[in-house]
């Protein structure tokens, strides 16, 4: 098997966290093909930048298909351009976001989230809520840590995000998904600190993947993920 894992921010050093903790969830036999947009934002941090990064990373998934992928994962806790990739990807696609929503409402009955940027909070808000979440949400808080900031030690990342947990648990929270793929790293040592669920959703999605792709399903081709008729625009630079 073959999951695409896309990151669709220009950062590679990001690209390369991401698609480690991927292999660390990843089956024996699955192979995590590691993958960015080529031309976009270096960070996605609300609605502008999601929109800059879609061209890019629509033909990332295209490229990903030619190169026999079986599922794609979407990783920007956005899920930035998952419908358009939805409708012109022939394999499964996931998004990080949508994938932590629903593995931390299989482990607790409500849940917050800590994402980054203040302006990243009503994306991810319209999300829970298009997706049928909200009921469950008790928070959507922002750390105000710039994404590219979350690995550097004096942003004091690991720290606000555990007090935004506290937040959140004193909210009714019972579960946390970590808004940004950037905080993939810290999910093993906030569960163990907060005895609760904290779901990363590249692991998350990763492993809805494989389920997919193992059960025989796709995307369905009816209503908004119909295949467009005009693929051919990817192909201009």
């Amino acid at each position: 098997m073959r999951i695409a894992v896309i990151n669709p921010n220009t950062t590679t050093a990001m690209t390369a966290r991401i698609a480690e903790a991927a292999r660390t969830v990843a089956s024996s036999g699955t192979d995590i093909l590691e993958r960015q947009s080529r031309h976009g934002p270096d960070a996605i941090e609300g609605p502008f930048d999601g929109a800059l990064a879609v061209p890019g990373l629509l033909k990332a998934i295209t490229a990903a298909e030619a190169e026999g992928a079986d599922a794609h994962v979407i990783a920007c806790f956005d899920d930035t351009g998952l419908d358009a990739a939805r409708a012109i990807a022939t394999r499964p696609v996931i998004g990080i976001g949508e994938a932590a929503f629903h593995a931390v409402t299989l482990l607790a009955h409500s849940f917050c989230v800590v994402t980054t940027l203040t302006r990243s909070a009503p994306v991810i808000e319209d999300n829970i809520l298009r997706y049928g979440f909200a009921g469950r949400c008790r928070r959507v808080f922002a750390s105000d840590i710039p994404v590219l900031a979350l690995e550097d030690p004096e942003s004091g990342a690991f720290d606000t995000i555990s007090a935004f947990i506290e937040k959140g648990i004193a909210a009714g929270a019972e579960g946390v998904a970590l808004g940004c793929a950037g905080m993939t790293g810290f999910a093993k040592e906030l569960q163990a600190r907060h005895g609760i669920p904290v779901v990363d959703g590249v692991t998350a999605a990763v492993g809805l993947a494989e389920m997919l792709v193992r059960c025989g399903l796709s995307t369905s081709r009816g209503g908004i993920w119909a295949s467009p008729s005009r693929t051919h625009l990817l192909a201009a630079e």
